[in-house]
């Protein structure tokens, strides 16, 4: 009987456990942690947002990075599969807003339980603080695994499946970039991805948790849009987060190397000029003998009102029946393109995902071997693909470590 090594008993991992001991082999996961799935727990604020409801090209729009790579991932294992294979093993599944896919309990918990099950109906044997320092290889092919105490555990296939560089508080820490250096594959370079992000303005600490829906976040570089968002955002101690400001990230990390980025908040994006005009206009007559930091509660929340006038250049306690026509003018366009500086994204430990790592010219996007060392597997966010928030990281997760399982 093959054996089988899986490294990281994350989404990837405990899939592709699972799978490839389906198939007759037998396999034996490997995982650093006291436990399975310690960043799972912690997807989705602890919810755990499985996958994504949408058809699967319409997945592999909200993937970023090296999309085309994952397409015969994506139709070996389908979110449908997934939600069968949790259903199977005891996990009901349901769709919320945006076609986000959760466990019907709210408990990320359910979710490992579930691949747990999977693992554990195929005897798969699980080996929890049981940390890998390197793998062995003979001749450009796999022949084991060294772990932590130097004892050896050989095999005939290896797949890795240990995550990225975010959140190392989860076993995240870069083992798998180190192990695949080591056979000479390249590493693209390792960025944050899905992060919160600086902003420059001093105003910004005044907001701090305040949170805004439905409102658009515009980017732009050297007078050219990069992208535009709608949704909610967060101000925080540092600058903005939520999930437009992550999706954000994504699109412009690479013009953030040493440069800033200009962004424009749009807080009336439902609005016009006009229809924000007239609206103001109405507002303006309501409140026309108060100062003008009192006449703005109908507009705005209480604690963006001081930044807004000070950027406005209008007098506090000016009286509103004072306001000019071009003042006014004036304040419907900065309700419309409120000025941030972008400086930077947070660290990457911060970051929801990794962007960055294997570089997928050296995988078989067929079977998630490896194209320089025979018997040599990869998944998950150690590869160089991500996407956006919404369920398709875990997704790529899932759908790359199913393929490897049924490959081995």
């Amino acid at each position: 009987m093959e054996k089988v090594v899986v490294i990281g008993g994350g989404a990837a991992g405990m899939i592709a456990a699972g799978t490839a001991a389906s198939r007759g082999k037998h396999v034996i996961l490997l995982e650093k942690n006291d436990k399975l799935g310690k960043k799972i727990y912690i997807t989705g604020k602890g919810r755990c947002n499985v996958t994504n409801n949408s058809d699967i090209e319409e997945l592999l729009n909200h993937v970023t990075t090296n999309k085309n790579f994952l397409y015969s991932a994506f139709y070996t294992f389908t979110n449908d599969d997934l939600i069968q294979l949790l259903n199977k093993y005891g996990t009901s599944t349901k769709v919320e807003r945006g076609n986000r896919v959760f466990p019907k309990s709210d408990k990320a918990s359910d979710v490992i339980k579930a691949l747990e099950k999977y693992m554990v109906s195929y005897d798969v044997d699980i080996r929890l603080n049981t940390e890998v320092r390197g793998i062995l290889t003979q001749d450009q092919k796999v022949m084991g695994v060294k772990l932590a105490n130097e004892k050896i555990i050989n095999c005939d296939k290896i797949i890795i499946a240990t995550g990225g560089m975010s959140y190392p508080t989860t076993g995240s820490t870069g083992d798998g970039y180190k192990f695949a250096k080591k056979i000479d594959h390249t590493i693209k370079p390792l960025k944050p991805a899905l992060v919160p992000l600086e902003i420059e303005e001093d105003w910004i600490k005044s907001l701090q948790g305040l949170s805004l829906k439905n409102v658009s976040l515009k980017t732009m570089y050297k007078n050219k849009e990069v992208h535009t968002e709608f949704g909610e955002m967060v101000f925080t101690h540092f600058g903005i987060s939520g999930p437009i400001v992550l999706s954000m990230s994504s699109y412009i990390s690479d013009y953030l190397n040493n440069k800033k980025i200009n962004a424009f908040l749009n807080l009336k994006p439902a609005l016009d000029e006009e229809k924000l005009d007239k609206r103001m206009i109405r507002d303006f007559e309501k409140y026309s003998k108060k100062q003008f930091k009192n006449a703005l509660s109908d507009l705005l929340p209480s604690k963006l009102i001081p930044v807004i006038i000070q950027l406005s250049g209008i007098q506090e306690d000016k009286y509103v029946n004072q306001i000019t026509k071009e003042e006014r003018k004036g304040l419907v366009n900065l309700f419309f393109n409120l000025p941030i500086t972008i400086t930077k994204t947070r660290p990457i430990k911060e970051a929801i995902i990794t962007s960055g790592g294997i570089d997928i010219k050296e995988i078989n996007p067929s079977t998630m071997e490896s194209k320089k060392m025979e018997g040599l597997y990869f998944t998950g966010e150690v590869l160089d693909v991500d996407a956006l928030t919404g369920g398709y990281n875990l997704q790529i997760a899932f759908s790359t470590g199913y393929l490897a399982g049924i490959s081995v």
